[in-house]
């Protein structure tokens, strides 16, 4: 089964994390590959769907939804997993526990009526650079800290539940 972890990416996190789930369905024995989504002539090629964006104003970034929009037909009659790549691991506090309450937003700023098979927001590394000087400020008051938040078991063990659920039909 030819599956595309496909991703938009603004600092390469999101795509580290393709990479690594179309690792782990490769191990699982499925044919995947993970390629940005801009890079995509042929969605029909493709049996299934991995499709993760970074999340930037809670929402993904205009190169994925303009995937999802230009192939929603595709995706319809196939299998697709969705993904979004935040920071709710670098917050502290109040923050974080409203970082579920932006799952919705997310989910709900797709085009189109997309339908999947699950959701899930993953941490990501949030650098210094990534940020304007305002935006660093903010980020420090709202008790944010920088580094790689990534939680690459969490991310396996998803990967695990798509081949699975793959494997199953």
């Amino acid at each position: 089964m030819d599956i595309l972890v496909g991703y938009a990416t603004a600092h390469g996190s999101t795509r580290e994390i393709a990479e690594r789930l179309a690792t782990k369905l490769s191990e699982a024995g499925l044919k995947a590959e993970a390629r940005s989504m801009e890079t995509v002539d042929d969605a029909d090629a493709y049996n299934a769907f991995v499709l993760g964006s970074a999340v930037h104003g809670q929402t993904w970034l205009d190169s994925a939804k303009d995937f999802i929009r230009h192939n929603l037909d595709i995706l319809g009659s196939r299998p697709v997993w969705i993904f979004s790549v935040g920071m709710p691991g670098a917050l502290r506090g109040p923050w974080k526990r409203m970082a579920d309450k932006e799952i919705p937003v997310i989910v709900e700023s797709l085009p189109g009526d997309l339908s999947y098979q699950d959701h899930r927001l993953f941490s990501g590394v949030v650098g210094r650079d990534q940020l304007p000087v305002t935006g660093r400020i903010l980020f420090h008051l709202l008790g944010g800290r920088f580094g790689d938040y990534r939680d690459w078991d969490a991310i396996d063990s998803w990967a695990s539940g798509i081949a699975d659920g793959l494997a199953r039909g």
